[in-house]
């Protein structure tokens, strides 16, 4: 699966840096998120494998650290991107003879950065906190990778201002671009609501359907680990919960967006047949 996942996402990157056709807001926008896919699920994959390879379960303190800094600060990445995209699509419907001016490349590329910076400060508070936890002797994690929230519970000191603090930090940079998206598709529907033709409703939303489909996948994958975490005692449910946000979200984007795009499928065709 994570073959299937670099792969996927190389060809997203590729198909949308070698087709003028897609050089356009929308597409530079997925390519990011194509490449912060393959930086998520290479933060704990390749651990996971050596592992399995070497019959091995161990992790070192500085390399779990290193694990919950990148996995904090990819995990982040993608929800602003994605609601950076959600922002994309409202401009593209609600004004769509505009949209190439408010999208231009500079503010484009400063929405990246600005996601990417703010994705930083996110990991810097998950290794601050987790760094400054204590632990007895070997402990063993019950997950596949350095879960934050499952560190907690494995400390031996204090947890209780770690914990409110997760809360927080997840609000923040969980909860305010999911907050972000909600508010650009309600704008969308209502604008695509005033639509007089069937057609043009359709066309619409077929638009929106990918970039909503992986939001649902991302989100809802991503609140059934921490639900698991917290509800749940259960190893297997959290096991499960872990591999469908860590593993399964990132290699199906690549399908999602391109059998429900023709333009993204045309270009993916074309670099196929150049590198074949």
């Amino acid at each position: 699966m994570y073959l299937v996942t670099m792969l996927g996402n190389l060809l997203i990157i590729l198909a949308v840096i070698s087709d003028s056709h897609l050089h356009r807001p929308m597409y530079f926008f997925l390519s990011n998120l194509s490449l912060a896919d393959i930086s998520f699920s290479s933060t704990t994959v390749p651990k996971m494998l050596v592992n399995l390879q070497t019959h091995s379960k161990s992790i070192t303190y500085a390399g779990c650290l290193t694990q919950v800094t990148f996995f904090s600060l990819f995990a982040s990445l993608e929800s602003l991107l994605l609601a950076v995209m959600a922002y994309d699509r409202l401009v593209a419907i609600c004004q769509p003879l505009h949209y190439l001016v408010i999208m231009n490349p500079r503010l484009c590329g400063l929405y990246v950065l600005v996601s990417f910076l703010f994705s930083l400060l996110d990991s810097q508070l998950h290794y601050l906190m987790v760094s400054q936890l204590t632990f007895c002797a070997d402990v063993e994690v019950p997950h596949f990778f350095c879960d934050p929230s499952q560190l907690l519970n494995l400390a031996c000191s204090d947890t209780s201002t770690n914990t409110i603090l997760t809360y927080f930090i997840g609000v923040i940079f969980g909860g305010v671009p999911l907050s972000g998206i909600l508010f650009s598709y309600t704008r969308i529907v209502s604008s695509i609501l005033r639509v007089p033709s069937s057609g043009g409703k359709y066309k619409a939303f077929s638009t929106c359907g990918s970039h909503l489909s992986v939001v649902c996948l991302f989100y809802g994958t991503g609140l059934g680990l921490y639900l698991s975490s917290a509800v749940s005692s259960s190893l297997r449910n959290g096991a499960v919960a872990s591999v469908m946000y860590t593993v399964v979200t990132p290699m199906v984007n690549p399908f999602i967006y391109s059998l429900r795009n023709r333009d993204i499928k045309s270009a993916l065709w074309r670099v196929i047949r150049r590198i074949a």
